[in-house]
């Protein structure tokens, strides 16, 4: 996420919630994104540390847990940089350009100057944030998977120019006997299955039974996949895109909820100011007197029910606002108890956290080391590829 400041409902349902998940089920890299920040907002960069800093404890407060997963900042973790640098080296311009969201943010963005390098460049960024940490998977919505395919169109290339080592069928035959010789067979006998007879359903399989041996290095994994589908060795993975479901959270408008409209509910934000917003949100325009009958269909507080609400509270506001048994404040109050039920918690793991900052800065160090590590790996594999490798 981008550091724009502290968060709110949207992206809790659109996004936390599934990180939440996430984080059970793989082992995930969660990062503030703030060297994407000036892509936009290169002008005013003040408020970035500090929006950092509180997208951190949002993170934390809603569950978020820095012993299964690893939080960190992006800019400090330099070898994002750097291997987007490389990349670029070898990454046609036109690729760039033919990205949906470039021309769409230039023309949502008419206010602001996008006529830079680091605009342009932005998806490039985004790819090499992906491909230092050889992700499997990244959880985006419908709109990212654009972003995602150039990151795969990038990592073949690469694998491509530069994943042709001499010697490369004898390491990798080396490698298949690292995992024993039941191991070296099955694999051999599956890598023969799909180049001999094309059988994709072996390559699946091949690549399962890869992933599961622990005793080959992850230079001599990557060589065994190389070898398994006939390329060279595969330095950068390509990554696939984990589809989350589409946000269900609406603003207090009745559009998606959103900084940029103006009708937010921050997570954490004060009792008092969540129920004023919420009395005071719009309702259907057809009941102007507390007797004229509604339509819920019409109204921005009845998709507020369809995310807080059981079934029988639903069934109460269809007939109620129909029949005009039920005046706004009426519907609108089970929202409120439900939507300062589902803060408190939040709220309350947010004040711990502000009245001890170190901690939250303990964990956003720990995590800056771990991601640093995971991401010198594979730079050290990629300078070595193309012969950057020093000693």
């Amino acid at each position: 996420m981008r550091p724009t400041g502290q968060l709110h409902l949207g992206h809790y349902h659109g996004v936390l919630k599934n990180w939440i998940e996430l984080q059970h089920e793989y082992e995930c890299f969660f990062f503030v994104a703030d060297w994407h920040a000036l892509t936009t907002g290169y002008e005013d960069t003040t408020s970035i540390i500090g929006n950092a800093f509180d997208i951190v404890v949002d993170w934390l407060s809603v569950g978020i847990n820095p012993g299964e997963a690893t939080i960190f900042i992006q800019s400090r973790v330099p070898e994002h940089a750097e291997l987007h640098l490389l990349l670029s080296m070898i990454t046609p311009v036109s690729w760039l350009e033919r990205v949906p969201s470039y021309k769409d943010q230039q023309e949502k963005l008419k206010e602001k100057d996008l006529s830079t390098y680091g605009f342009l460049g932005y998806p490039l960024l985004q790819a090499a944030d992906i491909l230092v940490y050889r992700a499997g998977y990244v959880p985006v919505g419908e709109d990212q998977v654009a972003h995602i395919e150039m990151s795969r169109e990038v990592a073949r290339r690469f694998n491509y120019l530069y994943g042709r080592e001499p010697g490369f069928e004898e390491k990798a035959e080396s490698a298949a006997k690292k995992m024993g010789k039941k191991n070296a067979k099955l694999y051999f006998e599956i890598r023969k299955s799909f180049q001999e007879n094309g059988d994709v359903e072996a390559l699946v399989k091949g690549r399962a039974f890869l992933e599961s041996q622990q005793n080959i290095s992850l230079g001599d994994r990557e060589r065994l996949f190389g070898y398994l589908d006939g390329g060279g060795k595969t330095i950068l993975a390509q990554p696939q895109a984990l589809l989350t479901p589409e946000p269900k959270m609406p603003g207090l408008d009745g559009d998606k909820m959103s900084k940029s409209y103006n009708n937010t509910i921050g997570l954490r934000e004060p009792p008092e100011s969540v129920q004023q917003k919420l009395r005071t949100m719009p309702t259907d325009p057809a009941r102007v007197r507390r007797s004229d009958p509604g339509d819920p269909a019409k109204c921005p507080v009845w998709n507020f029910h369809q995310i807080y609400s059981n079934p029988e509270v639903k069934q109460w506001v269809q007939e109620g606002c129909r029949s005009a048994s039920i005046g706004c404040l009426d519907c609108k109050q089970p929202v409120i108890d439900s939507v300062l039920k589902e803060q408190a918690p939040i709220r309350e793991r947010s004040e711990e956290f502000l009245e001890d900052r170190d901690v939250v800065r303990a964990i956003i160090d720990e995590g800056c080391e771990t991601a640093r590590a995971a991401a010198r790996e594979t730079l050290v594999e990629v300078r070595q590829a193309m012969n950057l490798g020093y000693r």
